[in-house]
């Protein structure tokens, strides 16, 4: 049962992420990968609330694998993320993947964070 849960949050996470993904990076004409940047940070945000909700509580295991694993597995994307920051680094564009490093991991840890303080304040 809970390979299906998996699955399932998946078949969801992936699609989502490929269309927010050429949403997001339509709507700016530069090589940082706006996109990519978004998925990541939108999924560590929604990892955060529910390991706050079921912290508390609140949300069982087997949403934790539907949503978190399979949904949030989907939906980030740590590879490209790496490539896109291997690329600009090798199109000459440094300072770029220089951004995109910091603003990655500052943002994506920020989001968790905001994600499980907003949970334990709410369920408090």
């Amino acid at each position: 049962m809970n390979w299906l849960l998996v699955i399932i949050g998946s078949m969801v996470g992936a699609p989502l992420r490929y269309l927010t993904d050429r949403a997001v990076q339509l709507g700016h004409d530069t090589v940082f990968p706006w996109g990519t940047l978004v998925v990541n940070v939108m999924g560590s945000a929604i990892l955060g609330l529910l390991t706050g909700a079921v912290a508390a509580g609140h949300a069982s295991p087997h949403l934790q694998l539907l949503i978190g694993t399979g949904l949030c597995g989907g939906l980030t994307t740590y590879s490209t993320f790496s490539y896109e920051t291997v690329r600009l680094t090798q199109t000459g564009a440094g300072f770029y993947a220089a951004v995109n490093v910091v603003a990655s991991v500052a943002a994506g840890l920020g989001a968790a964070f905001v994600g499980v303080a907003f949970t334990q304040a709410l369920w408090r």
